[in-house]
């Protein structure tokens, strides 16, 4: 089972789903269609028990960034991976690539497909100038288009100015132009690729601190607000007694909500000029 996005990332907050591939190998001279059907009952077996009722809230497993998404099968063999990645892999999976974090299950199999995607998300000679404008399109168009409808993009935690997309692929950007290079950018997780960067001069100090500032506060205010409400969240909370009991968790106080909210409008501004200037130059 490979782990995929902030599960990868080890990132995974109170509102996360868990993001993840499943890959399997036939035994020598299995026969492959009963393998792929036990592989097959493994996965919707596990999912399955995950969102069964039990003491434990469910947990979503979306294995949508899969090849081919919902379009394809849901587990591939090994030979199958390699061949698609080989042919068809988009610049965006090699995006998606860069926080998959095979370590459930056979640890050969798990070695094999790590080196199978290593060149894809770190490739040699760093991303195109194509695939980097590629990059820049497929993000300014989530800004556009994935918003809901109504939302203030100034509060979205996950998709507004400053929030987590955006110090997110910030960071990604970084680790596909230059991780070929700077091992220290060979990681799944965010802060340790922007500390790499930092490390090797990609970022000055002052810009990976106003980064790190803002995915900080915004992971924890975001995770305060799906305990306050006890279901998920993206966006900030309106109302006044519901910001007041999102500040009294993050140490504020019950009567300091205006003061959360003014430094989260104030990190996340620093940080939505760093990534204007580093993301889209």
């Amino acid at each position: 089972i490979v782990l995929m996005g902030r599960l990868g990332g080890g990132e995974a907050g109170y509102s996360s789903d868990a993001d993840v591939m499943f890959v399997h190998d036939p035994l020598p001279g299995a026969d492959a269609t009963a393998a792929a059907e036990a592989a097959l009952a493994v996965a919707v077996g596990l999912r399955k028990m995950l969102v069964a009722p039990s003491d434990d809230p469910p947990l979503e497993v979306d294995a949508e960034l899969r090849p081919e998404g919902k379009n394809g099968p849901l587990v591939r063999t090994f030979a199958a991976y390699k061949a698609y990645y080989e042919k068809w892999s988009a610049v965006w999976e090699a995006q998606a690539l860069l926080r998959a974090n095979a370590v459930i299950g056979d640890e050969d199999l798990s070695a094999r497909f790590t080196a199978l995607i290593d060149p894809l998300r770190w490739p040699e000679g760093g991303t195109t100038p194509d695939e980097v404008r590629e990059i820049r399109r497929i993000k300014a168009r989530i800004d556009s288009e994935r918003l809901p409808r109504g939302a203030n993009p100034n509060t979205h935690l996950k998709l507004g100015r400053g929030g987590l997309a955006d110090v997110e692929w910030t960071v990604q950007l970084l680790q596909m132009q230059h991780a070929h290079a700077v091992p220290g950018l060979q990681t799944t997780r965010t802060l340790e690729a922007l500390h790499a960067a930092q490390k090797a001069d990609l970022i000055s100090a002052h810009d990976a601190s106003a980064l790190e500032a803002a995915w900080r506060l915004v992971s924890r205010i975001r995770n305060a607000v799906v305990l306050m409400r006890g279901k998920p969240a993206e966006s900030m909370v309106e109302q006044g007694a519901d910001r007041a009991g999102v500040a009294h968790l993050l140490g504020y106080g019950m009567d300091q909500s205006e003061r959360m909210i003014d430094d989260y409008l104030r990190t996340t501004r620093h940080a939505r000029k760093v990534v204007e200037r580093i993301f889209y130059e």
